[in-house]
């Protein structure tokens, strides 16, 4: 498959079959990994990392991914260039394309990833905006195949702020490959409805069942549950008033039995705050598999990379 010269920026580019595509890569590239076989598909490349919001997983993913194939990574902190300051997006985007190879972005607005992509004449990766998170969805669902074996037919949860970007990323990748998806939220933080018809159309190829619900009952047969902070990056302002409203949708262990499944796991993107969106108990219970999911990121990152960017 050819996606060479591709940007990343949301799962809605990419078929079913180039979703499972970049999930079969990764698989292959972390068995080689665990062999302490490394590539050389980046070599002599090199990768811009911008980062306007802090990062753990996605700044070391990119970094380990590109010195793993090869490249040489350069990251962006927000003080280190003029993005959107001194100097428009679409400037930014056009001097980085003529030094770099690839560019990876997290930051805020979905809109200044597009500019990047569109201007930069290279590459460029979504590592998060307020929209999207479209890396974290590899990993995620990389690690539910390696729990399952497979992905399609199976049932995902998502219970908390049904409006966050992780809810919304989850949603499409899951009407794409034929998961089915339950957005479990109270209703003032359910997602906007144009997503959500954009997903039941997805699902109408795929064979996805799509629900939103207020109702805990939605999570009964669910083979994943997924949660997420209650408080997403810019939103620290809220976080009296968010614990409240979702106080009912902590993932402890009374809501894990009501999926009537012993063999349900619990994935989570991290960072998470203990206490709020799941209790203790219930993280370090499933602690070796979530931890599985943040290793993930680089293989399934360095996946994307190769795939858009490299060599062979």
């Amino acid at each position: 498959m050819n996606l060479k010269g591709r940007s990343f920026l949301t799962l809605k580019d990419f078929t079913a079959e180039e979703i499972l595509y970049f999930i079969d890569l990764a698989a292959d590239l972390k068995a080689k990994k665990k062999q302490g076989i490394t590539g050389k598909s980046l070599q002599g490349k090199n990768i811009a990392l911008i980062f306007e919001k802090p990062s753990t997983r996605t700044r070391c993913a990119f970094t380990v991914g590109c010195i793993d194939e090869g490249a040489h990574p350069e990251y962006l902190g927000k003080n280190d260039i003029q993005l959107g300051h001194k100097e428009s997006v679409e400037d930014t985007a056009r001097v980085l394309g003529r030094m770099f190879d690839g560019i990876e972005y997290r930051g805020f607005a979905q809109e200044t990833v597009e500019k990047l992509a569109k201007f930069s004449g290279v590459p460029v990766w979504n590592g998060l905006t307020d929209s999207d998170h479209p890396t974290q969805i590899l990993a995620d669902f990389l690690t539910i195949k390696e729990q399952f074996g497979k992905l399609a037919g199976l049932k995902l949860v998502f219970v908390g702020d049904g409006r966050n970007n992780m809810a919304n990323s989850l949603m499409i990748g899951a009407a794409k490959i034929g998961i089915h998806f339950t957005i479990l939220a109270p209703k003032n933080l359910w997602p906007e409805e144009e997503l959500v018809s954009t997903c039941k159309e997805y699902a109408k190829e795929s064979g996805s069942i799509i629900e939103i619900s207020e109702n805990l009952d939605a999570i009964e047969d669910a083979d994943i549950v997924y949660t997420d902070v209650w408080c997403s990056m810019g939103e620290e302002d809220q976080a009296a008033s968010r614990i409240e409203l979702l106080r009912s949708y902590q993932v402890n262990t009374n809501l894990m039995n009501m999926t009537k499944k012993e063999s349900t796991i619990l994935l989570h993107c991290l960072p998470a705050v203990k206490g709020n969106e799941v209790t203790e108990e219930v993280f370090e219970a499933h602690a070796e598999v979530i931890f599985d999911e943040a290793e993930n990121r680089m293989h399934t990152i360095k996946a994307v990379m190769v795939a858009t960017l490299g060599n062979n």
